[in-house]
């Protein structure tokens, strides 16, 4: 071999080297963009189901408000409610007295006493509750 062709090896193999060279770290560019890219298309995934997660927690939040309006609402119910319910319990006494001077009325007696005990009941419940002072 002459030296001509050794110098001609010599800068075949060095050009192949950084051709390979060259080929791997553009490879290399191009993977990281594509795994960036990826990761940050999982990462839009995730947050579009956590904003999806927001919105349904957002929802059962104002339907337990709701619920929770309804409720203090109803635990608001004072004295004069309780004395409404007491003259409507003395309403249907008096109605089942009624019915029960009637042979027919013997449903209608019945279905006045559950109501009467019913009333009597919710009216137990709004009855306000004295407070004992502890020394």
């Amino acid at each position: 071999m002459t030296t001509i062709q050794i110098y001609a090896l010599i800068s075949i193999i060095i050009a192949s080297a950084l051709l390979y060279w060259a080929g791997y770290r553009s490879g290399l560019i191009r993977g990281i963009e594509e795994g960036k890219a990826i990761q940050k298309s999982d990462n839009s995934e995730a947050i579009q189901n956590l904003k999806l997660s927001l919105v349904q927690a957002h929802d059962e939040h104002k339907q337990l408000y709701s619920h929770y309006e309804r409720a203090l609402a109803a635990s608001k119910l004072g004295e004069p409610e309780r004395q409404t319910l007491l003259a409507i319990v003395e309403k249907l006494r008096i109605a089942a007295e009624t019915f029960a001077a009637f042979r027919t009325g013997k449903n209608l007696e019945r279905e006045s006493l559950i109501l009467r005990a019913q009333a009597l009941a919710m009216a137990a419940l709004l009855e306000p509750k004295e407070l004992e002072e502890t020394a």
